[in-house]
């Protein structure tokens, strides 16, 4: 996401040049309900057989974090950033909120099978293929073409493990162990049956 590493950059670069100047960069971990951004819009009501992304599902994977959570997390940072009379240890800091455990893709499709009760595996495809599935292609109005492609350099950047950074500060904010990422998708299956 290249346009928040250049926000980052500037504020940085204003807070080194006007002293009064103060900031706190909070990177939200990916969203457990955002999977089917991940898995070529797998539906836990429709579910399929078999997932067409440009990646196998092994090796490093995503930190899974609840959405709620990550707001209440968040949250807590500003009302601590108030209540410190503007003092806050988080002054001047970047701040990675994500989940404790690292799921692989094939994990994570293992999930939403069992949710969904369907055997469901991932079919890797090269990015013009998965770009030209009509659930990226239209259907789910996400992208089509170029634009399909570039999303799916996403999957270059789990394969090297930018999504799989686990961080215990979620938890220590929230003052209980995060919601795991299997717990999520059983409760929206249940939801959406």
């Amino acid at each position: 996401m290249q346009a928040h590493l250049d926000t980052e950059k500037y504020l940085a670069s204003i807070a080194k040049e006007h002293s009064a100047f103060t900031y706190t960069i909070v990177r939200q971990g990916l969203y457990s309900e955002s999977f089917p951004l991940y898995t070529a819009f797998f539906d836990l009501k429709n579910p399929t057989k078999e997932i067409y992304i440009p990646h196998d599902g092994k090796g490093a994977g995503i930190a899974w974090a609840k959405q709620d959570e990550l707001g209440e997390a968040t949250a807590k940072i500003i009302a601590q950033h108030v209540q410190s009379g503007h003092r806050s240890l988080y002054v001047n800091r970047t701040l990675l909120l994500s989940g404790p455990k690292d799921w692989s893709l094939e994990q994570s499709v293992a999930v939403l099978g069992e949710a969904a009760k369907v055997d469901v595996k991932i079919k890797p495809v090269t990015k013009e293929e998965y770009a030209s599935q009509p659930s990226i292609n239209g259907a789910s109005g996400y992208g089509s073409g170029e634009a399909g492609i570039r999303w799916a350099t996403a999957f270059d950047a789990i394969r090297e493990g930018e999504a799989c950074v686990t961080r215990i500060l979620l938890g220590d904010l929230l003052g209980r162990e995060p919601e795991s990422f299997d717990r999520t998708i059983f409760e929206m299956a249940k939801v959406s049956s």
